[in-house]
C-alpha cells in the first residue's frame, strides 16, 4: 500500500491547557483534516525552537503546513509601533515565532514544498524581510471587514488570482470567494515573494515564489484566508491541499 506523504503542522499554542492548565498545545482539527482528505498523514509537533528538532524535523516529513493564530511579534519587522496600532496587537508567544522562522530557513535549506495559512503567511513573510499591516482597520484607507469570526466557514469577499499563478492553475478561476479571520495582512513584500491573489480592497490574500525564486522549492503557495475550513463544501478548497499533498510525493516536479 501506498504511504501518505508526512506533513508538519506547527501549531497553535496555550499558556493553560485543557488537563493540567499548563503550557499546551492547540490547533483545529480542520486541518489535519484537511491533510488526510488530500492524502496526506498529519504530524503535529510542539514550537520547541530548537535547532537540531527543527533540522530533523523538516529532514524527516515530506513537507511543512503553517497555521493560524495570534499575532506575530511587532519587534520581529518593525523597530517601534505607535500606541494605537500597539494596543490592537494579541499577545504574542515568542517561542513559536523561533520555532516557526526555524521551519521556514529549514523549508528552504532542505528544499521541501510548504503551505502557509493565515497567520503562517504572515511569519513567511516576516521571515523572508517583510513587514506587516498591524492593524488593516487602522491602516487601509476604506477596507474591507476582514475579521469576520461569525462567518468563518463562509465566502464574505473575493480574491482576484494573479493569471499564470499556482492558485490560478489549480482552481481554474480568476476570482474566488474566500473567509476571512485576520485583523492583519503583509505590507512590504519579503524577498523573492510575489503576490498570487489580492482583495479588492488592496490587501495581499495569497503569496508565491517569484522567479527564479520559484526554482528554489517543489512548492510554496501561502493564503490569508482559511481553505480547511471551505474544503469540504468547496472543490477549489480541497485542490489547493491535493496540489500540495502531491508536491510532497517523492519525486515531484511540476507545481501544480
Amino acid at each position: 500500500m501506498k504511504s501518505r506523504p508526512l506533513v508538519l503542522i506547527s501549531p497553535c499554542t496555550e499558556r493553560k491547557g485543557a488537563e493540567f492548565s499548563d503550557p499546551s498545545l492547540s490547533l483545529s482539527d480542520r486541518y489535519p483534516r484537511a491533510i488526510v482528505a488530500a492524502g496526506g498523514m498529519p504530524w503535529i509537533l510542539p514550537c520547541w525552537p530548537a535547532e537540531t528538532i527543527v533540522v530533523e524535523a523538516v529532514r524527516r516529513c515530506d513537507g511543512i503546513m503553517l497555521t493560524g493564530g495570534d499575532d506575530v511579534q511587532p519587534k520581529l519587522y518593525a523597530k517601534d509601533l505607535p500606541p494605537r496600532l500597539e494596543r490592537t496587537v494579541s499577545p504574542a508567544d515568542g517561542a513559536r515565532d523561533l520555532w516557526e522562522l526555524l521551519l521556514i530557513r529549514e523549508v528552504f535549506r532542505q528544499r521541501k514544498p510548504l503551505l502557509a495559512i493565515c497567520r503562517g503567511q504572515q511569519i513567511l513573510n516576516v521571515a523572508l524581510g517583510g513587514t506587516l499591516i498591524v492593524d488593516i482597520r487602522t491602516q487601509v484607507p476604506r477596507a474591507l471587514n476582514h475579521c469576520r469570526l461569525d462567518q468563518k466557514d463562509k465566502f464574505v469577499h473575493k480574491v482576484a488570482l494573479t493569471p499564470g499563478s499556482i492558485l490560478n492553475k489549480i482552481t481554474g478561476k480568476q476570482t474566488l470567494g474566500v473567509n476571512s479571520s485576520h485583523h492583519q495582512s503583509v505590507g512590504r513584500l519579503g524577498r523573492s515573494l510575489c503576490v498570487a491573489a489580492v482583495s479588492p480592497d488592496g490587501v495581499v490574500e495569497g503569496l508565491e515564489l517569484a522567479e527564479p525564486a520559484r526554482r528554489r522549492l517543489p512548492w510554496l503557495v501561502a493564503v490569508q484566508f482559511h481553505p480547511e475550513r471551505l474544503f469540504e463544501k468547496h472543490d477549489a478548497f480541497l485542490e489547493l491541499f491535493r496540489s500540495f499533498i502531491r508536491a510532497c510525493e517523492p519525486k515531484r516536479k511540476s507545481p501544480v
